[in-house]
């Protein structure tokens, strides 16, 4: 095992955090968390070693069930992103702490604008619903992009070390074919 006891429970006690931080993140608004989150600080929920209270987050799920309701590749990204956190020291936590402060006011303010763009007057419920369904869809157009450059970046690659290729062997004569020593330059028969 590459671990001790307590630091198995440090990363489910992380692993808990996350989960329920994850849950609250999708149940709520952007504008409410906003307002009833601190920006800077410390990170969310007890220490390691007493008790997260509640085991339920948003509409009465237990952490267990959210978690074997994810698929497995997002839990495995879940996990992996968990051993990095445990991994960071307080300074890079503090940075990604603000990164992701920094990322949530940048889709507050898109949120905002699509919403004024579209020309809708929603009540609170809708505007929460509208909020929530823009993130998604938003999400899914940004894997979309990531996936096109992923495959055109795949596709112009063999060229570009093609001719990465044919511009250093112009660079380096000594090296072709041509001038490799020949076997029967030393005739044993």
């Amino acid at each position: 095992m590459c671990g001790t006891k307590s630091r198995r429970c440090e990363l489910v006690v992380a692993l808990s955090i996350f989960v329920l931080s994850c849950a609250t993140a999708h149940a709520q608004p952007q504008s409410h968390r906003a307002i009833s989150r601190p920006m800077p600080g410390p990170p969310h929920g007890p220490p390691a070693g007493q008790s997260a209270g509640s085991a339920h987050g948003p509409g009465g799920q237990s952490i267990r069930e959210r978690w074997l309701a994810m698929p497995p590749e997002a839990r495995q990204n879940f996990r992996r992103n968990a051993e990095r956190w445990m991994q960071m020291s307080p300074e890079e936590r503090n940075v990604m702490r603000q990164r992701e402060n920094l990322r949530r006011q940048t889709i507050q303010r898109e949120t905002d604008a699509a919403l004024r763009e579209s020309g809708l007057r929603l009540n609170p419920q809708e505007r929460a619903q509208f909020e929530s369904r823009y993130v998604q869809e938003r999400r899914k157009v940004e894997q979309a992009l990531r996936q096109q450059i992923e495959a055109e970046r795949q596709k112009e690659l063999p060229a570009l070390i093609q001719q990465l290729k044919k511009e250093f062997q112009i660079d380096q004569p000594a090296r072709s074919p041509a001038t490799k020593p020949a076997e029967s330059a030393n005739p044993k028969k």
